[in-house]
């Protein structure tokens, strides 16, 4: 048995990344998030995106699922949703809100049709829930103000990160995706794809400086992940190793974390 890629399959990997982009709105922000919070965040991602994942395969009966990821998703529905109970209730609303969505995104609205399917909304969708649930969510839960300034810009920053950091599988996928999709790299190819991310990330950057504070530590860590990002952006293609985006890229927002608390916790540089 293939464990490593079981973690990965299974959804394991991309739910700590999503763990990760909530530490990092809890170091940008200055908020102690609580642990069934994390818990949440962590098996409720697990079951979104394996329902979105193997529901193509239940329908098609092509490929077996196995015993041990269908366990996994098991598991993972009945935690996040005892989890769930625990959100305040303004949480537990926008998180309906996430989930009819991520319904809608696997699902057939109209002749086989559904929002992953639709010209142009694959990657947005996908950078809107994580931007959602990675920055609104905490500060909502935490009963921090929205309508704040610094709030918006750091969620429009993880929108647009995710967003570049979708662009890696989207060039791994052009060989299976559907033409009518009109994926980015699709529609301008993957060259132009690659600039497009590289102006995003000077945007994500520049960004920073028009918050009210600027936060040194997170624009520290900002200036050290984006060259990571960039340089994971500059050698995808379409024939890459088997783990490279699936792993790697996927591990670039725990990298962040990381150089978040790095900063935060060992040189807390004072803004």
């Amino acid at each position: 048995m293939n464990w490593f890629n079981i973690y990965i399959r299974s959804s394991l990997h991309v739910a700590l990344a999503v763990c990760a982009l909530v530490g990092i709105t809890a170091n940008e922000f200055d908020i102690k998030i609580l642990k069934y919070f994390y818990f949440f965040i962590f098996f409720s991602t697990i079951s979104g995106y394996n329902f979105v994942k193997f529901l193509s395969i239940y329908k098609s009966s092509k490929h077996e699922i196995s015993l041990s990821l269908k366990l996994i998703q098991l598991i993972s529905v009945t935690a996040g949703l005892f989890f769930y109970f625990q959100l305040s209730e303004v949480s537990m609303v926008v998180i309906l809100f996430l989930a009819i969505l991520t319904f809608l995104y696997a699902n057939p609205l109209h002749k086989n049709k559904n929002l992953r399917n639709l010209t142009g909304l694959k990657i947005s969708i996908v950078a809107l829930v994580w931007a959602s649930i990675t920055v609104v969510l905490p500060i909502l839960n935490e009963n921090i103000e929205l309508l704040n300034k610094n709030v918006w810009l750091s969620f429009i920053q993880r929108f647009l990160f995710i967003f570049i950091l979708t662009l890696p599988f989207e060039i791994r996928d052009l060989k299976f995706d559907d033409s009518t999709i009109e994926t980015l790299p699709q529609r301008v190819g993957v060259c132009k794809t690659k600039l497009i991310g590289t102006f995003l990330l000077i945007v994500v950057l520049v960004l920073e400086f028009y918050k009210d504070e600027i936060d040194k530590n997170n624009l520290y860590s900002l200036v050290l992940i984006i060259p990571i990002l960039f340089l994971f952006l500059l050698f995808s293609k379409k024939n890459e190793p088997k783990y490279y985006s699936s792993f790697w890229v996927e591990s670039i927002p725990i990298v962040w974390y990381g150089l978040s608390s790095l900063m935060l916790h060992y040189f807390n540089i004072s803004s």
